[in-house]
């Protein structure tokens, strides 16, 4: 199972569309986020959520085999591959986080995406640029990753759960962290 959070940092002030924040990326391998690391790696939130939105819509439509997230103003990175089997691996630092299926990959970044929407950005000016950029990601994301997500709702596991397959893909490595993720 492939589940993201997404995290504004508390006492940053009033809400702004650079506010730093974290993602968390967990699955049935392991988890990794952004938080807690040393260098900082703390992204713009309301700017880095759009960019995994645009770097993911081309991968769950089936176009692209392979994608990779790199937060605004961090060095967090996540790396989204796509097997011939339609199994999308991901992984950090080169060590497996977990896999699923695109369509439960979709759902596992729009879910809490449109959260962060609902929640956090009604505290944004409409006609800001962050705003404006999540919400037109969101719309194009939706369309590009509706075929998968209507195969969910229409058999299989319901559209709240998740099936993704674990062990699938190979890890890399432990990308110097000594074990698994935490």
């Amino acid at each position: 199972m492939i589940t993201l959070t997404f995290s504004v940092r508390p006492e940053q002030g009033g809400t702004d569309e650079f506010d730093l924040g974290d993602v968390i990326c967990e699955g049935e391998s392991g988890s990794v986020g952004s938080a807690g690391r040393v260098p900082d790696q703390g992204m713009m939130l309301y700017l880095s959520v759009p960019l995994l939105l645009d770097a993911l819509r081309p991968l769950v439509a089936g176009g692209r085999k392979a994608a990779s997230f790199v937060g605004i103003g961090s060095s967090f990175r996540l790396d989204f591959r796509r097997d011939r089997d339609a199994v999308v691996t991901v992984s950090a630092n080169g060590t497996l986080v977990g896999s699923c299926r695109p369509g439960e990959l979709a759902e596992a970044v729009l879910r809490p995406a449109e959260e962060l929407e609902r929640e956090l950005l009604s505290q944004l000016p409409a006609e800001s640029g962050a705003a404006r950029d999540l919400a037109s990601s969101l719309e194009r994301f939706r369309v590009a990753a509706s075929p998968g997500l209507r195969a969910r709702s229409s058999g299989g596991a319901p559209l709240g759960a998740s099936r993704c397959q674990p062990g699938k893909g190979p890890i890399a490595g432990d990308g110097g962290h000594g074990g698994p993720l935490k």
